[in-house]
């Protein structure tokens, strides 16, 4: 499929505004880079509503990390089924409050309450510290599930990009540590593997947002050294085994370095016995579902998803 072209004339404004690419900056200035851009986006549109928000700290490993709780619109005088969302870029950008608009909407469209994990970044925190604290956390949210108002049987992960990395690792250390079972796993355009020489890093190298230079960039920082790279909880798709994990959603973007990593996993996890749902999404880009307004797969994907999970 082509570019969808709504999607190409993105591209084509961010090629046009002469934007410096993320890889191109430090840490410090990337980071102010997504929150200037945050503002931007953020304008006079009005975000959309939710029961309530709550903001906490939980106690990390090595921290205190901050969470924040969005309680979707509708009934709550029974336990919810809950969503641990790790968001992504790459482990050194991004934070709740950047991904504050998506996380409404995943709560109101999938009727879950969404748990947000603000994890320590790299580079300054290397792997294992990200993993770390999305573990303790998710150990946290089950621990607490009936003073959260949580259902502990229908407690699952999402993860998008490194959050994928990371929702995945989680899951796998659950299943090695004997802990609390996950109802599901979703991971949208994982990066499980570290290096860039599948076919789709290799087509779609340059030019697409995320560039093959840019996982060289977020790999190099959030790695102490290559010996991590075969670590599976630093790159999944290299566990010894698959068996036992929960039902999987993944979901990739045709026009993504990424999209391999994704189909390579599902193929990984069907082998292994695992419930999987696999969908690449024709005609987009890596970070498409946080496009809300602006592509309509933002919003199809929404709407698959709440879908998918009530088929589980």
């Amino acid at each position: 499929m082509p570019l969808d072209p709504k999607v190409a004339l993105f591209l084509q404004q961010v090629h046009d505004s002469g934007a410096q690419a993320y890889e191109d900056m430090t840490p410090a200035e990337s980071r102010r880079l997504d929150m200037n851009e945050l503002t931007k986006m953020k304008g006079d549109r009005v975000l959309e509503p939710v029961a309530a928000i709550e903001h906490s700290f939980i106690p990390g490993p090595t921290a205190d990390l901050p969470i924040r709780i969005y309680r979707p619109k509708g009934d709550t005088s029974e336990l919810q089924p809950a969503i641990i969302f790790i968001h992504g870029s790459g482990w050194v950008v991004s934070n709740i409050e950047t991904n504050d608009h998506f996380s409404r909407a995943l709560a109101n469209r999938t009727g879950s309450v969404v748990i947000a994990i603000n994890y320590q970044k790299a580079p300054e925190h290397k792997f294992p510290i990200p993993m770390d604290d999305c573990y303790a956390s998710t150990l946290w949210i089950f621990e607490h599930a009936s003073l959260l108002g949580l259902d502990s049987n229908r407690i699952g992960i999402f993860g998008d990009s490194a959050g994928g990395n990371l929702a995945a690792a989680v899951t796998l250390r659950l299943r090695d540590e004997q802990g609390p079972k996950l109802a599901f796993q979703v991971l949208v355009y994982p990066a499980v593997q570290y290096g860039w020489q599948t076919p789709s890093a290799i087509a779609h190298a340059e030019g697409y947002l995320l560039q093959q230079a840019s996982m060289k960039y977020y790999w190099g920082h959030y790695l102490r050294s290559e010996a991590d790279a075969i670590n599976p909880y630093c790159s999944p798709l290299n566990a010894q085994s698959h068996k036992d994990l929960p039902p999987t959603l993944i979901y990739t973007a045709e026009f993504d370095p990424l999209c391999d990593d994704g189909y390579l996993y599902a193929r990984e996890l069907q082998g292994s016995g695992i419930k999987v749902k696999y969908r690449c999404f024709d005609g987009v880009i890596h970070g498409f579902i946080k496009m809300l307004g602006v592509f309509e797969q933002a919003d199809e994907f929404l709407d698959e998803l709440k879908q998918d999970l009530l088929e589980i």
